[in-house]
């Protein structure tokens, strides 16, 4: 698949066939095209057509794709693969049947898919009369009358004889012509993978209609929803190498790097980092008129996107969904799907397999709400996409989100998205929080920072109530009592603007409410000179709290509170283990030590030297090693001879 030059200033746009089994859809491309899409042997023998296929047809700089679909309601899973990306609709009815029931199903499913135009070519003329064919027409006509394509032209035709192909080619062209695909230059490159095989001497190739973005050789592609990395060897559209392919294009690409195991139908290629995967959705959901019963409660749903199936529960959000209305529902998935705000998608019943309805995603990673807040979620998205980021913006809490989740959120390149976000911040809707050292730039709601100081106002407040002589919170606890979660991660941004909001002082590893002083009761005085003196005595073998409290007569909370009212203050130390033991204690056995002549020592004769048990002798050393007095080598200790005494 050598590369060619890229034409200039193509115009795209990809036909989808719609229409009752044998009512001549297959039959027609060819004769538009010269293109036979079906590839199968099966098809050939059968005359049926069982699976997608495609077919291209040039006009001047025009470029138009024909995916051809399957009629037989069997087979409709694989048509539902090949809609994604039509701009126009070509409906397929047969003079001498007339409408049926997959021409209604077919036609419904346009519709919910959005396509944005189409026409209606009334297929084998040559086996009726010109009465009948008039009255198959006036069917036709008014089968589209309460449908997005009323007023949709109706072309007689047979490929048999070819009566009527030129001009419904000429008409073909024509409204291709006026829905061609413009590329969106902030949509990242998107390609569902509808078939993928391996020709020999080429490896593995993939086809599919690029729904945005565009490819090119060389490029690095993520496959989704299972992972893993692809890259693009070369690239053809329509059966011819290209340097590029873009948005509106049906394209093969020969990849290196997946097997063809990881391809299958539902894949899809995207730009790194580009897209989310996600088992939960909310969408706007027409159910058809045609649908069997309203939709109350968790209801089982195959659910299609694009050119991905899977199974999942669909349930409305504000009340039953009666057959021909419109509401929210939220959507679960038993497997996950790439999905984007503003997706089209199709839901049908399991069993028996009939068309439910279909609509428009409105959030790929809903998160279930209920009351008042899922009352706000609902208004703000299905309200535009400003409404929809400034949601996800609150939705993110205390600790923030990025512009890049939010642009996968879009289906979106992130650098607009920054933008949009930029301009919420204007409107002092969003806050931005710049990039730091290991850390990207975030966006918080002014929400956040009020629900952090409300929540640093009560934390400090119930900690120093019951701590009355800490002289301060230690800093790892604060935090983690403040800022739950992946909000941590913005300690120094919540501490830093906490501060200048005057709600907290941060000194070293503590946090303190500014302000404030501790003082000593006579009696707790009397009790830290007691304590003091008591440890300091007793050198390195100590006594417990518990036993000093019952000792002194005071009560073990008051004496807890003096002693780490002592530490803080350098007076007593606490060991590993929860021992305590007296600074003073700590700093003369640090300067033996070092006058001792050791250059290392084991336990045993560390404990023989000062009288200890190994109760003592090893919480002693292990806060020795974490002073510096000594270094921890394997079952040898080392004395350092310089830094502090303890």
């Amino acid at each position: 698949m050598p590369s060619a030059a890229q034409p200039a200033a193509a115009r795209r746009v990809i036909v989808g066939t719609a229409g009752h089994i044998d009512h001549g859809k297959t039959r027609l491309i060819e004769a538009l095209t010269g293109i036979d899409c079906d590839r199968w042997a099966e098809e050939k023998r059968r005359g049926i057509t069982i699976d997608i296929g495609f077919a291209h047809l040039e006009d001047g700089d025009l470029q138009v794709g024909f995916v051809d679909v399957p009629g037989h309601e069997r087979f409709l899973h694989n048509a539902l693969a090949g809609l994604g990306g039509i701009r126009v609709m070509l409906l397929v009815v047969a003079a001498d049947e007339g409408v049926k029931p997959q021409t209604r199903e077919h036609l419904a499913i346009c519709e919910l898919l959005g396509i944005p135009a189409g026409l209606v070519a009334l297929t084998k003329t040559d086996l009726v009369a010109a009465d009948l064919r008039e009255l198959a027409a006036m069917e036709v006509e008014e089968l589209l009358q309460t449908t997005a394509f009323a007023g949709a032209r109706v072309l007689p035709v047979s490929a048999v004889t070819g009566e009527g192909v030129p001009e419904l080619k000429a008409a073909l062209l024509e409204l291709a012509a006026r829905h061609a695909a413009t590329p969106d230059p902030e949509r990242p490159l998107r390609l569902p993978v509808d078939r993928a095989f391996h020709l020999k001497g080429l490896g593995v190739v993939v086809t599919g209609t690029l729904v945005s973005g565009a490819v090119r050789p060389g490029d690095a592609l993520e496959l989704l929803p299972a992972g893993g990395q692809a890259r693009v060897r070369s690239v053809q559209v329509h059966g011819a190498p290209r340097e590029m392919a873009e948005a509106g294009e049906r394209t093969a690409l020969q990849l290196t790097g997946p097997d063809l195991a990881d391809l299958e139908r539902g894949v899809q290629l995207v730009s790194a980092a580009a897209f989310r995967t996600s088992t939960s959705l909310l969408a706007r959901c027409n159910l058809l008129a045609e649908a069997p019963r309203p939709v109350k409660g968790s209801t089982p749903v195959r659910f299609h996107l694009l050119t991905s199936e899977t199974v999942g529960r669909m349930r409305p959000l504000q009340g039953p969904l009666e057959p021909g209305g419109t509401g929210l529902v939220e959507i679960r998935l038993a497997r996950p799907v790439v999905a984007a705000r503003g997706d089209r998608f199709v839901v049908r019943r399991p069993s028996p397999q009939t068309t439910l309805g279909g609509g428009e995603l409105l959030d790929p990673r809903w998160h279930r709400r209920r009351g008042r807040d899922l009352e706000h979620a609902l208004e703000a998205l299905a309200g535009g996409r400003r409404e929809a980021l400034r949601l996800w913006v609150e939705e993110a809490g205390e600790a923030g989100t990025g512009s890049a989740e939010l642009a996968a959120r879009l289906g979106r390149r992130e650098e607009p998205v920054a933008a949009e976000l930029a301009a919420l911040q204007r409107e002092q809707q969003a806050l931005e929080v710049p990039a730091g050292q290991a850390r990207p730039r975030r966006w918080l709601a002014p929400g956040a920072y009020r629900r952090v100081e409300e929540r640093a106002r009560r934390v400090l407040g119930a900690y120093f109530g019951q701590q009355r002589l800490a002289r301060g919170m230690p800093k790892a606890e604060a935090v983690e009592r403040i800022l739950p979660g992946r909000a941590a991660e913005l300690a120094d941004v919540y501490l830093a603007w906490l501060e200048r909001q005057g709600v907290l002082a941060v000194d070293g590893n503590l946090v303190q409410e500014p302000g404030r002083e501790t003082r000593l009761t006579g009696e707790e005085s009397r009790l830290a000179r007691e304590l003091t003196a008591r440890y300091e005595k007793a050198g390195l073998q100590p006594p417990a709290p518990t036993a000093l409290a019952t000792e002194l007569g005071a009560k073990p909370q008051i004496v807890e509170g003096v002693v780490r009212y002592l530490i803080e203050g350098g007076k007593l130390a606490r060991l590993p283990g929860g021992l305590l033991i007296s600074r003073a204690a700590v700093r003369k056995l640090a300067e033996d030590l070092r006058a001792s002549g050791w250059e290392r020592f084991k336990v045993p004769a560390f404990k023989d030297r000062y009288g200890l048990t190994r109760k003592w002798a090893i919480p002693i050393l292990e806060h020795l090693d974490s002073i510096g007095v000594t270094r921890r080598l394997g079952d040898d200790r080392l004395v350092v001879r310089s830094g502090p005494a303890g």
